[in-house]
């Protein structure tokens, strides 16, 4: 868990320092894309606390999720229709999950230090 910490300290200082810009056609992509690899970092984060994580499975699903999440918002953009909406429901309450469990796990290993469990 150390190595995501570290890369997430890495990835906002690069930010930081390099600026980034991209075309206001393409934020509503690009803020998709974000809530997706959010989410799939607070799922490794999460599955880390339960001694489940696996790199590949991360991998993929930061990829995947990104992907699939920019598929959708171009293809509804296309049609017309909202798609993103879907994404953004989806992802949102999936990190609220996350967020929850990783606090409740949080909470928990604090109380079982104190008891000196």
């Amino acid at each position: 868990m150390i190595w995501i910490l570290a890369g997430l300290a890495l990835g906002v200082v690069v930010g930081y320092y390099i600026p980034f810009t991209y075309p206001i056609d393409y934020s509503l992509y690009m803020s998709v894309a974000i809530l997706a690899t959010m989410d799939s970092i607070f799922g490794a984060v999460k599955s880390g606390f339960e001694s489940k994580y696996d790199n590949i499975i991360f991998l993929t699903g930061f990829i995947g999720n990104a992907l699939l999440a920019m598929i959708l918002t171009y293809i509804g953009d296309r049609l017309g229709i909202p798609l993103y909406y879907v994404a953004i429901l989806v992802f949102g309450s999936r990190i609220f999950d996350n967020l929850s469990t990783i606090r409740r796990n949080i909470v928990i290993n604090m109380r079982n230090k104190k008891r000196g469990k």
